[in-house]
């Protein structure tokens, strides 16, 4: 009986202890870029917005999260009552005016003193609104899987002398 459990004991994954496999780590484990990438993709699954869900990972030096968010209404309005509208005839009866973007509340939710020096995963590549408070918050690089919009002016990164540094992370396969 002890041997019995001995044996069930020294099991890893199903894969006994004896073999030869298991006296090596795992080569398929996801590398830091990806596992933050996919925390910011875990965060866009927590918005309430019916056509884009974007999420942020702010990381410090260390490898550690310091801050996520995502796109949302700010905190204390009423989600039922803003607009979630890509477009109307009034502005005022669409998201645009009201939603909070994802690098934002990552920013906002930072559980440091600050993010200088910081990187930024962030799940949709960043509006040049976004890219004006990521330069702005000391952060740099930022790290993206999705480049929609990437060529349009209004989501530009460049700014006169100052590169937002924005890299494409791959996926997983």
């Amino acid at each position: 009986m002890s041997q019995e459990i001995n044996n069930e004991t020294s099991q890893l994954n199903g894969t006994p202890a004896s073999d030869p496999a298991q006296t090596k780590k795992r080569e398929d484990y996801l590398e830091w870029p990806e596992y933050f990438m996919a925390v910011a993709f875990l965060s866009a699954q927590r918005s309430k917005d019916p056509s884009s869900q974007v999420g942020a990972c702010i990381v410090n030096q260390e490898n550690k999260i310091v801050g996520i968010g995502y796109n949302g209404m700010p905190n204390g309005c009423d989600d039922d009552l803003l607009p979630w509208a890509r477009s109307a005839d009034d502005r005022l009866d669409t998201k645009y005016p009201y939603v909070c973007h994802a690098e934002l509340n990552a920013i906002m939710n930072k559980n440091s003193a600050d993010v200088k020096g910081c990187s930024m995963y962030v799940a949709l590549f960043p509006c040049n609104e976004c890219a004006k408070l990521i330069i702005q918050a000391g952060e740099t690089p930022t790290h993206t899987q999705m480049t929609t919009h990437a060529d349009d002016p209004t989501h530009t990164s460049r700014y006169k002398g100052r590169d937002l540094f924005v890299r494409q992370v791959p996926r997983h396969p």
